[in-house]
């Protein structure tokens, strides 16, 4: 089985782990059914709306995980003492997931052999 886990830790702009993580997400899921995608820290801010990416010369990639339903990858979850931590709940994200506590949220991560941290 090709079970892959994508997790997202990093804050959306300034660098290209999200645009890239996304994108080898999106790639993924043409090979491998078996897909799920944690939010964890900082990461949670890939889904945020409202995001002004231009003023630091970035490209807005955050309305591309919109795409997720359409690419069949159904198994999201959030890091609710992340979002907890953060001041921001499920609902204010872009797309719908799962909010798990940190033990839940490991526990189900485990789950996934194939691991890639963005």
């Amino acid at each position: 089985m090709n079970q892959i886990a994508f997790v997202f830790r990093t804050s959306p702009h300034g660098r290209t782990r999200g645009r890239e993580g996304l994108d080898a997400l999106l790639a993924t899921s043409a090979f491998s059914e078996e897909l799920a995608v944690f939010f964890v820290e900082d990461g949670l801010y890939q889904l945020l709306a409202g995001q002004v990416p231009t003023q630091v010369l970035s490209r807005d990639h955050a309305p591309s995980f919109k795409l997720l339903p359409l690419y069949d990858i159904e198994q999201i979850y959030f890091c609710q003492d992340s979002l907890t931590a953060r001041g921001l709940t499920a609902d204010g994200l872009l797309i719908p997931g799962q909010a798990l506590d940190a033990a839940a949220l490991a526990d189900t991560l485990a789950q996934y052999p194939v691991r890639l941290i963005f």
